[in-house]
C-alpha cells in the first residue's frame, strides 16, 4: 500500500503527429496498462495550457520554438503551442488506461509560469497538491514513467526525492525529448540525486 505510480504526461500531443511530438512516446502505452495493476495508488499527470500561456513561442513576437527566454522564475524554454485545455492534444492518448487512476493532477494552467513537475510549478514553490495526496494515501515509494524523460519526468523525480519519497523511473516506460543534449543531462541528474533508474 505503500507504492504509487505516477505516469506522466501521457498526452496527444507528445505523441507521434502530436504538436510537441515525443518520439517513441506512444510505444509506452502497453507497458504503462500493465503496470497499472500492479500499484495500490496511481495517479495521471496531465499538461493543461490555457491557450495565452507564457511558455508558448507564439505569444513572444519574433521568439521561435525551443530558443530561451528569462522569466521571472529563471530561464524558460518557448515551445510550441501544446496541451492547450480542452483540446484534442490536450487529451490523454485513447489506448492509455486513464480510467484507472485515482487522481489526475493537472498542470501548467497559470498563464504566467511553467510546471514541468508534478510535484511544482517552474518556480520551485508552488505546489501541485501532489504531495499531500500522497502523503495522505500513505505512499513513501513512488515508480515514475511517461513523458518526457529529460523534462517532466526529471523534474518530477528530482523534486520527490527532494521531498523525501524513495523514487524509481522506469526508463523502458518512458521517452525522452533530447534537446541539445538534455536527456543525458537529465539521467546523470537523477542518478546523482539518487533516483533509482531501473
Amino acid at each position: 500500500m505503500t507504492e504509487a505510480l505516477i505516469v506522466i504526461d501521457v498526452q496527444n500531443d507528445f505523441c507521434p503527429s502530436g504538436a510537441l511530438a515525443v518520439a517513441g512516446g506512444d510505444e509506452i502505452v502497453p507497458e504503462i496498462n500493465a503496470m497499472l495493476a500492479d500499484y495500490s495508488v496511481r495517479v495521471l499527470t496531465q499538461d493543461w495550457h490555457p491557450a495565452d500561456h507564457a511558455s508558448f513561442a507564439a505569444n513572444h513576437p519574433g521568439a521561435s520554438p525551443f530558443s530561451m527566454v528569462e522569466m521571472p522564475y529563471g530561464p524558460q524554454v518557448l515551445w510550441p503551442v501544446h496541451c492547450v485545455q480542452g483540446t484534442a492534444g490536450a487529451a490523454f492518448h485513447a489506448r492509455l488506461n486513464a480510467d484507472a487512476a485515482d487522481l489526475v493532477i493537472r498542470k501548467g494552467f497559470r498563464t504566467g509560469i511553467d510546471s514541468y513537475s508534478a510535484f511544482f510549478e517552474n518556480d520551485h514553490t508552488t505546489p501541485t497538491g501532489l504531495e499531500g495526496y500522497l502523503r495522505t494515501r500513505g505512499a513513501t515509494d513512488l515508480t515514475l514513467v511517461g513523458l518526457a524523460t529529460d523534462f517532466c519526468v526529471a523534474y518530477s523525480a528530482l523534486d520527490a526525492v527532494r521531498l523525501g519519497f524513495d523514487v524509481k523511473v522506469r526508463l523502458s516506460a518512458c521517452r525522452g525529448i533530447d534537446l541539445d543534449g538534455s536527456l543525458a543531462a537529465a539521467l546523470e541528474q537523477m542518478r546523482n540525486a539518487g533516483v533509482k533508474l531501473v
